[in-house]
């Protein structure tokens, strides 16, 4: 699943890519330039991957995974996330430039794309030995469904209008990269993958509206930017709350009490969604996917 640095840094003005461009060194003073660590968990969305490792942890702690188990799978989910992240960055690297994106290590040229690559690569190996520790059903599902589905968005799907069918099935299938690697294998219930997959479209509709005129300059067109900003707001105020309510009324019994309150903050987490700009959005989309993890994992 790609996502974006939620770091909100500016952009400087568009400058055309050339050849001598793309090779050259950075300018910025050695003492301005981030640790080469920092810069590198920056170009894999370190924010967003390490959301998205929280939640796989929650879900293996709550679903009596073994504790090796756990940790296996858990590990093998941020691995996973990281070479999304560090592939995005790698193939939107002329395009980053083209519009100034200041906020991207590789754009400014404060990190040698090699390092990505290597990173990627040691990333990918990582993430395949962890997941098998999970079971070949677990790591079929973690390497091919939630990992595999970010690369083929960065790979062509995030510039056609089914740009939300990978965060739907990368987000969607989560729970079950948990359930399937537990002591009795199964696919996780009907009504927490389709908690998932509301909040990973969600997520989508929201993560991409700071960029939508970038996007558009670049060729960029996924289903956010043909249905326009205000449409993808809504509907992702809608798909968040949908995930909640389908969190909370899925398990079998009754709610416990305290489930409502925090439907109650979903709602307002929601109307952030429609009111604010910027990247509050997204990090109201993240809050409510958390929330949401809480009211999972206690069902």
């Amino acid at each position: 699943m790609r996502r974006r640095d939620l770091s909100g840094a500016g952009r400087g003005a568009a400058m055309p890519v050339t050849a001598d461009a793309a090779n050259s060194a950075d300018t910025t003073p050695a003492r301005h330039r981030p640790p080469r660590v920092l810069a590198l968990l920056a170009a894999a969305h370190g924010g967003p991957a390490l959301a998205v490792t929280v939640i796989t942890g929650l879900l293996a702690l709550r679903g009596g995974l073994h504790p090796f188990h756990a940790v296996a799978v858990t590990a093998a989910v941020f691995t996973g996330q990281l070479t999304i992240g560090w592939g995005n960055d790698l193939l939107d690297l002329a395009r980053d430039r083209a519009v100034g994106r200041t906020d991207k290590p590789l754009a400014v040229g404060s990190l040698p794309a090699g390092w990505v690559a290597r990173a990627l690569a040691v990333a990918a190996v990582a993430s395949l030995v962890l997941s098998a520790f999970g079971g070949w059903r677990s790591a079929l599902v973690n390497v091919v469904l939630a990992t595999g589905a970010g690369h083929a968005y960065n790979l062509g799907l995030k510039a056609t209008p089914w740009s939300w069918a990978p965060y739907a099935c990368g987000f969607g299938t989560l729970p079950s990269v948990v359930t399937l690697a537990g002591p009795a294998p199964d696919w996780a219930p009907g009504w927490m993958t389709g908690a998932g997959a509301a909040l990973g479209v969600g997520a989508h509709l929201l993560n991409v509206l700071p960029d939508l005129a970038d996007d558009e300059r670049t060729g960029v067109r996924g289903l956010p930017h043909r249905i326009g900003e205000h449409l993808s707001r809504v509907l992702a105020a809608v798909l968040l709350t949908a995930a909640s309510v389908l969190a909370v009324a899925g398990p079998a019994g009754s709610p416990p009490a305290w489930t409502w309150p925090a439907l109650a903050l979903v709602v307002v987490l929601a109307v952030v969604t429609l009111c604010a700009r910027g990247r509050a959005p997204f990090r109201a989309a993240v809050t409510i996917a958390l929330l949401d993890v809480v009211l999972l994992t206690a069902g």
